[in-house]
């Protein structure tokens, strides 16, 4: 069976700032539907919104990051957001991103969400980590 990733928003920057990245890489694994991809509106929403308030996106550039996104995503509805990542209430929707959509991992860069390692049974790994344990 097919890992199924949760991408944070950084990682979703990230991709599209440096196409020759480990982001870049996992979300191409994706695109392949070599893995799954599962997403949700919050994390699409805060990607839409770093695009275009921190990195001067034109708003339609974004828009079409999106539809990219969705064409090799599952995009889930989250009912709920419990209370998960201390530090960083923010990052609470990636994790409920993941167990509404029963991914395996999730994919991030954020230090909030890689200090918990693991959350019921998803993994929680850099790029670079999730890139050598698909090439295993």
């Amino acid at each position: 069976m097919k890992p199924n990733v949760v991408f944070d928003t950084n990682i979703l920057i990230s991709a599209v700032l440096s196409p020759s990245g480990k982001p870049f890489q996992c979300t191409a694994l994706a695109k392949r539907a070599i893995i799954t991809s599962t997403t949700c509106d919050e994390i699409l929403q805060e990607f839409e919104e770093k695009l275009i308030k921190k990195l001067r996106f034109e708003p339609q550039r974004a828009k079409s990051l999106i539809d990219e996104i969705l064409d090799y995503s599952t995009l889930v509805k989250l009912t709920e957001i419990p209370r998960v990542v201390i530090d960083d209430p923010d990052d609470d929707c990636i994790v409920q991103c993941a167990l509404t959509g029963k991914a395996n991992y999730i994919i991030s860069g954020d230090k909030h969400l890689l200090n918990l390692i693991q959350y019921k049974d998803i993994v929680i790994v850099k790029a670079a980590s999730f890139i050598s344990l698909i090439l295993e």
